[in-house]
């Protein structure tokens, strides 16, 4: 099929889920092949699979579905850690129908677990061509069984929202004891593409209360290409209540905002929810990955929070961007700052994820880098963000995600930079167990018995028994 609309176009003329990085590390596998439960997260995580959900349920599995690129069906997958998504195999649950309001496209699917039903919300329009089949709607199919990748899943329904227009990105999630749905949507008398909505829910399609307009896109990187804030995901934490949306086209545009409330305020009141004034999360030209969106939260095996999103590799798209197949399911760890608030960093890029290293006896001190220049202390959190890629026999190279072309290198004379190797072996190390539970060293291989350490506020090569060469892997 070949449509020259967009939804965004389309919507523009009519006028939580359980919260993913590498698994941590333990010190005693540093150097060490990692067993099949230490499996190496390696991005993308899963290619051409957009608007990704990723959660852990009770049952010890990974659950991941989002848009394919024909928008024809809806698909799930599982593995018992994050990593293994990448090979899992995937399961068709539902296809469009021949006719009628879903025989199009089908988008944004979500699965949870309401009233003891697994339940896949999506979006669907329908076929025929023209402006039509972006009639989207939000709909529902459920599973017969308490198993959702081997029972049949069937419509449920449709759901009833406020108003008959186009709406999508559907989720759930529980605060005080209440269901309460989200979802996005162009409301009439606003000339937006779509708006974020919250109410409590009576039933799976059915709100209990009339709904809260929590965010309309009016600031200069919301309305870029399109008005939009849509794909809301909440998290908990920290004595608050932190929505992420997306925002603008979905193209090099797309961005991440964010929602705060404080979990003890009334949530159905849009002014208990502060709007962040800059996108959090957004295109990075240095890790080369473009327009960062639709994101999820989970947890990776060590109960780490992970962001969970797509992007492309690139920028230049031909056509329209939704129907480019090239968003890519990417996750990398969700950090925080000292005031609980999340640090989303900036997209971290192909290849294993980075860690940070940690001077275990001062917070906040770090391995960083300023341009080229190596450095221990504070720095924006892409600064402290070095990845390790696998060399032969247990050996390391790291690499500023910032800098994805060069690496650490160690000296004749002792100081370690950051550039190419001008001799065989000065850029690779060996992390190996540090003197107490959870730290690392990471000793020269060009260099035996020295190891990378603090010196001052720079980085540099020390006896390998020295106090300032221990880290700890955050």
């Amino acid at each position: 099929m070949s449509f020259k609309l967009s939804r965004r176009a389309f919507a523009a003329s009519a006028a939580l889920v359980p919260v993913a990085c590498t698994t941590p590390r333990s010190a005693t596998s540093l150097g060490a092949p990692m067993a099949a439960a230490e499996q190496t997260i390696v991005n993308p995580l899963i290619k051409n699979r957009a608007d990704a959900q990723i959660f852990r349920h009770d049952d010890g599995f990974y659950y991941m579905t989002g848009s394919v690129p024909e928008y024809d069906r809806l698909v799930l997958r599982r593995a018992r850690t994050i990593a293994g998504l990448t090979d899992a195999e995937e399961r068709v649950l539902w296809r469009h129908q021949e006719t009628g309001p879903m025989s199009g496209f089908l988008w944004a699917p979500e699965l949870h677990l309401v009233d003891g039903r697994w339940i896949v919300y999506f979006a669907a329009g329908p076929s025929g061509g023209g402006e039509d089949v972006f009639r989207i709607r939000t709909y529902a199919v459920v599973c017969d069984s308490s198993d959702p990748m081997s029972g049949n899943w069937s419509v449920l329904g449709e759901f009833k929202g406020p108003w008959d227009s186009f709406n999508l990105d559907s989720t759930i999630f529980y605060h005080n004891g209440t269901r309460y749905f989200a979802w996005a949507q162009r409301e009439p008398g606003i000339e937006t593409n779509s708006n974020i909505y919250i109410a409590p829910m009576a039933s799976p399609l059915t709100l209990a209360a009339a709904p809260a307009r929590l965010s309309v896109p009016e600031l200069d990187w919301e309305i870029r290409g399109f008005k939009v804030n849509e794909a809301q995901a909440i998290l908990q934490r920290n004595g608050r209540l932190f929505m992420t949306y997306s925002a603008s086209a979905t193209d090099d545009r797309y961005v991440l905002g964010l929602l705060t409330a404080d979990a003890d305020a009334n949530i159905m009141d849009p002014a208990a929810w502060t709007k962040s004034p800059q996108p959090v999360f957004q295109t990075s030209v240095a890790t080369s990955v473009y327009g960062p969106g639709h994101n999820s939260f989970t947890v990776d095996e060590n109960g780490h929070d992970m962001l969970v999103y797509h992007g492309r590799d690139y920028k230049e798209i031909e056509g329209d961007p939704l129907f480019n197949p090239d968003r890519h399911t990417r996750v990398q760890r969700l950090y925080y700052d000292a005031n609980g608030v999340p640090e989303f960093g900036v997209p971290v890029g192909n290849g294993p994820l980075p860690d940070r290293y940690a001077a275990p006896d001062r917070a906040g001190i770090f391995l960083a880098h300023q341009g080229q220049m190596l450095m221990a202390g504070a720095a924006p959190l892409p600064n402290t963000q070095f990845r390790a890629w696998p060399q032969q026999g247990g050996a390391i190279r790291l690499s500023p995600i910032l800098l994805r072309d060069r690496h650490l290198v160690a000296q004749e004379d002792g100081s370690v930079t950051i550039g190419v190797a001008q001799r065989a072996g000065a850029d690779m190390f060996r992390r190996v167990a540090g003197p107490q539970d959870g730290t690392v060293r990471i000793e020269s291989l060009a260099f035996p018995g020295k190891a990378l350490a603090r010196s001052g506020s720079g980085i540099a090569l020390a006896d390998v028994g020295s106090g300032n060469t221990v880290w700890t892997v955050d």
